[in-house]
């Protein structure tokens, strides 16, 4: 359980910031020029990476 919470505030926290509190798009200006398809494939694989990068972290303690 505490592992799929970690994962979902991360996923949480990148949705958050990226729809909500960047509404002057300083941060995520950089992808504006971009189509919705690459957009959905950048957070598809920050989304992996994440979870590869907190699975590979944990295994010690698993």
């Amino acid at each position: 359980m505490g592992s799929f919470a970690a994962l979902l505030i991360i996923l949480l926290a990148a949705v958050v910031d990226f729809f909500w509190i960047d509404v002057d798009r300083k941060r995520w200006g950089w992808m504006k020029n971009w189509s919705k398809f690459h957009k959905v494939l950048f957070f598809s694989g920050f989304i992996a990476v994440s979870i590869i990068i907190y699975v590979g972290l944990s295994l010690e303690y698993i």
